[in-house]
């Protein structure tokens, strides 16, 4: 049964946060340093998904993990460049304070390519106590808080393409277009090596493969319930960029690197499950389809916050240079059935798997906040009984009838702004801080000059 419940009921919930107390603090130091760790990264996602934090040698965990371990406030609100983000509410306007790392210790994972060394992932709040609610992890548990008071536990993944390059001529491995040449993906032997280390951080691999573009590489890994999902994709990552640096080599998730090129997404995959019996509630086994009123919903969801959502799953303008018609990176908001060429693509194996995938995010973008925006998206949907459009013939891409996502950053963090019922469910202080901190990197690029613009006019004119 779809429930009619109002979400905005619970715009305000907000994640308890807890210190560790001193028995639990010194039991996990000693589990820590029993498994030969000397060295503890506490680890924060800020607002690109980038890693930042201190490391803590192991005689100083149990302490911090107490008091928690002091951060600069305003960590969250700094731009792609580390400038602080004028008017977000986390810089000026409060002085400049620090707040607290939190250790989640369900995230303890090693470090497998420095000696005695593991991490775990925090959240952040003030010293009053508060959370950082513009923290994508904390915005994400807030959005899995909502789909629990409906009933659900969400089950997720993230499917990342990037580029390996030559760190210091920032040239692709490899050349040509070998998507799925066996040889190619084992040519080099520093991609055989990061998937060991992938699998020694906690990171359970499906498969890999070489993709479309010229060093271009796909690593996919299963999905997780939960916080877990988004952690996993966070690790994922920056172990791909930090070690493959010890390899000579520059990995980019950089949407839009190469002209002509093709693109590198983030597949976000999703279902929910019903968290008293497991159940997947996307699958109804009647259809053809097998797609349950839910999972239409859902998705109808999605399709309605679309062009707003798009400021958050592109959240960069080089991002927008991606979505270009018929290059399998949706231009327009559509759905379909195995269908590559829709932005939400129904994944309809008619059995506990069914789920859907939407094939927008680029590769640049937080694996915390696309899920944020995703569930957020979807219980709307949900919750308000919405009716799933027509998926309509053919291509979605050679269909003019479809709605278009927006094709610059600009319009998206528009389209993001005047979404009230999105940006309810987010969250002002989020939603405040991420407009914020997005103009200001916008403009801060567009008086930067383009190297295309001085090559075209500067010897011309």
């Amino acid at each position: 049964m779809l429930t009619t419940l109002n979400l905005s009921q619970h715009c305000n919930t907000v994640p308890d946060l807890q210190r560790a107390t001193r028995d639990g603090s010194e039991a996990f130091a000693k589990k820590i340093a029993d498994a030969g760790y000397k060295y503890v990264r506490f680890e924060f996602p800020d607002m690109a998904g980038l890693s930042r934090g201190k490391t803590v040698p192991i005689g100083h965990v149990a302490s911090y993990m107490r008091s928690g371990l002091n951060f600069y406030g305003g960590t969250v609100a700094l731009d792609s460049y580390s400038i602080p983000v004028r008017n977000s509410g986390y810089n000026e306007e409060m002085n400049y304070t620090d707040c607290i790392l939190v250790v989640d210790e369900d995230t303890l994972t090693p470090v497998p390519w420095l000696d005695e060394t593991c991490r775990v992932i925090c959240d952040t709040m003030w010293y009053d106590g508060k959370p950082q609610m513009a923290t994508p992890r904390l915005l994400l548990k807030k959005m899995l808080m909502l789909a629990d008071s409906i009933g659900y536990t969400v089950k997720m993944g993230h499917e990342y393409e990037f580029y390996l390059v030559d760190a210091e001529k920032r040239a692709p491995i490899f050349s040509g277009q070998p998507i799925f040449v066996t040889a190619r993906t084992h040519e080099h032997p520093a991609i055989d090596t990061l998937i060991r280390m992938l699998e020694e951080s906690g990171i359970d691999i499906i498969t890999y493969n070489v993709e479309h573009g010229p060093g271009q590489v796909e690593i996919n890994y299963s999905a997780l319930d939960g916080i877990a999902a988004a952690d996993r994709a966070f690790v994922f990552k920056n172990t791909v960029k930090e070690f493959m640096k010890t390899q000579g080599l520059l990995a980019t998730f950089m949407t839009k690197p190469y002209k002509g090129l093709s693109g590198s997404c983030s597949y976000f995959h999703v279902s929910l499950l019903d968290k008293e019996t497991g159940q997947n509630a996307f699958l109804d086994p009647e259809p053809e389809d097998g797609m349950s009123p839910l999972m239409q919903s859902f998705v109808q969801g999605i399709l309605d916050h679309a062009r707003a959502s798009m400021a958050i799953w592109s959240p960069s303008p080089n991002c927008y240079r991606r979505i270009r018609p018929r290059t399998y990176a949706p231009s327009n908001i559509s759905w379909g059935v195995q269908d590559r060429s829709a932005s939400v693509r129904v994944k309809a194996s008619r059995d506990q798997s069914q789920h859907l995938e939407v094939r927008v995010p680029s590769a640049l973008s937080n694996p915390y906040l696309v899920a944020a925006s995703v569930i957020a998206a979807g219980l709307l949907g949900v919750t308000q009984r919405r009716a799933l459009v027509p998926a309509g013939q053919g291509p979605k891409e050679d269909n003019e009838s479809f709605e278009k996502l927006p094709i610059t950053i600009e319009d998206a963090l528009e389209a993001l702004e005047a979404d009230g019922a999105l940006c309810e469910l987010l969250g002002d202080e989020f939603i405040k801080v991420y407009l914020a901190m997005k103009r200001q990197e916008t403009s801060r690029l567009r008086d930067q000059i383009p190297p295309a613009e001085t090559e075209e006019y500067f010897e011309l004119y």
